[in-house]
């Protein structure tokens, strides 16, 4: 095959070919649905709540304070898109290879739980930032065993990685819940004060430092410089590195990039343990950064979130970004909204899923435009 014609073929595939004013029209409505579906699913939302009586103006007042009212909670609603964004990101690297990872939750919680367990014995200790770093690392290895087990049972026995990454999810959610019943594991001893299943507070030095410690009002940490670094390293590996290539490679045919000098086994393997490692650094991020100490239910449905997050995205680290502020917006929204308005935090997920279902149906309608 020719230089040239290898290169039409590329163009082809990635959509460069065609008219010039083509991309416009497709570049508008890949960020016009997307921004129509959420406006739909909020004037849904509004009208949810009116018919149960609260007054629209108290429940909107509610919400824009939950999100934006003051710097504390514009950085928990950052510090709350940081996650959804690892999540996000891990989600869109194992499926450029064609692998869809649903164990987002799973990987997150193994990776607070370890980062939790090694804050706790021996990370204290450490100089120089070390204190930290290592169990950020830590919480990462753990995603990455855990996302690294389905990558091996695919590329070994041709497991389905939908299955054993949910299966996986539901072994790793009753660890986590094991952990903090058991005093001869993470559970904090036993008070006449205190009976709950959690771990002690994590030591001050294990705490990942705020991104501006003058402001004490605000709760922004360095988890966000993190998010960025690895939304950089993504994006470059994906989209200019000849390892994403050969991710995308495996992805359209197995036998064909074996037959091309491709380790398939070996991509499938990395993409599953690099999308599990993204999720466990998330959840270390949650329990160094906001929790402090690790409960049975601290992931809180954020791995399934950034799976959605992932989803909407179409394969763009720039749309897991978008997609995880919005939700992590809306999730503060919805709190401040329950608390001040007493209006379900329920109503919020109902726009979630109405955000998710518009824009999933749409997707035909976006890739008939596109072809024209």
């Amino acid at each position: 095959m020719s230089r040239s014609h290898a290169l039409r073929l590329a163009s082809k595939e990635f959509g460069l070919t065609g008219k010039r004013g083509h991309v416009f029209p497709a570049l508008s409505l890949q960020i016009g649905v997307p921004v129509a579906a959420t406006a739909v699913a909020l004037l849904i939302g509004l009208a949810i709540i009116a018919s149960t009586g609260t007054p629209l103006e108290d429940a909107i007042a509610a919400f824009w304070d939950g999100m934006a009212g003051s710097a504390f909670n514009v950085g928990a609603s950052i510090n709350r898109a940081v996650s959804l964004t690892l999540v996000g990101l891990g989600f869109i690297f194992a499926n450029r290879a064609n692998l869809t990872n649903v164990g987002g939750e799973g990987q997150l919680a193994v990776g607070g739980m370890f980062a939790t367990a090694m804050a706790l014995h021996g990370a204290a200790a450490l100089p120089l930032g070390l204190a930290f770093l290592v169990p950020l690392i830590v919480g990462a290895a753990a995603g990455a065993v855990w996302g690294g087990i389905a990558g091996v049972l695919k590329a070994g026995r041709g497991t389905n990685e939908v299955i054993s990454t949910l299966l996986l999810t539901f072994v790793a959610l009753p660890l986590v819940y094991w952990s903090v019943q058991s005093l001869h594991l993470l559970r904090k001893p036993l008070t006449d004060l205190s009976s709950l299943p959690e771990s002690p507070e994590i030591p001050e030095a294990t705490r990942l430092p705020l991104l501006f410690p003058s402001n004490q009002t605000s709760p922004l940490h360095i988890g966000l410089l993190v998010a960025i670094a690895a939304l950089i390293i993504v994006a470059v590996v994906l989209q200019r590195g000849s390892f994403g290539l050969k991710l995308r490679a495996v992805g359209f045919n197995q036998i064909a990039a074996r037959r091309a000098g491709i380790r398939s086994g070996s991509l499938i393997i990395i993409a599953m343990a690099v999308s599990g490692g993204l999720g466990g650094l998330a959840g270390a991020i949650m329990i160094l950064g906001e929790q402090f100490y690790l409960t049975s239910e601290f992931s809180s449905g954020y791995g399934f979130d950034g799976l959605v997050v992932g989803l909407l995205s179409r394969g763009s680290a720039v749309g897991v970004v978008l997609g995880a502020l919005l939700f992590g917006f809306l999730r503060s929204g919805s709190i401040d909204m329950e608390i001040t308005a007493h209006v379900p935090a329920a109503v919020v997920l109902i726009c979630q899923g109405l955000i998710v279902i518009i824009i999933a149906g749409s997707a035909i309608f976006v890739e008939r435009m596109r072809r024209r």
